[in-house]
């Protein structure tokens, strides 16, 4: 059974830093794509950052200020946020495909969430 297990969210100031973590277990992280959403109240899960093999992709919303990583060895994926704003605001979900995944930003590909970690970002 693969299990996905966030933390790392907490309140920071706008500009500032968050470092995200998920760890798997019942699957290597390396065997499938991995990706980060994020859901604003009132608003649909948005695509963040996802990882395929050696490839990174990012939302338009957050290049040049998140980087998402892997450690097989760990088996975690990190999310490393960095010029944090007011709009970065949301719940933030890992998530696991069901393998290598042709179609990287759509949430239904996905078949395995966490449970979210809040990340709150005061302006």
């Amino acid at each position: 059974q693969v299990q996905l297990v966030e933390s790392g969210g907490g309140l920071v100031q706008a500009g500032g830093s968050l470092s995200l973590s998920c760890a798997a277990s019942g699957t290597p992280v390396s065997s499938r794509t991995m990706a980060w959403f994020r859901q604003a109240p009132g608003k649909e899960r948005e695509f963040v950052a996802g990882i395929r093999f050696s490839s990174r992709v990012y939302s338009d919303s957050v290049k040049g200020r998140f980087t998402i990583s892997r450690d097989n060895g760990k088996n975690t994926v990190s999310l490393q946020m960095n010029g944090l704003k007011s709009e970065d605001t949301a719940v933030y979900f890992c998530a696991a495909g069901s393998g290598i995944l042709s179609s990287i930003r759509e949430s239904h590909m996905y078949n395995y969430w966490g449970q979210g970690t809040q990340v709150t970002v005061s302006s």
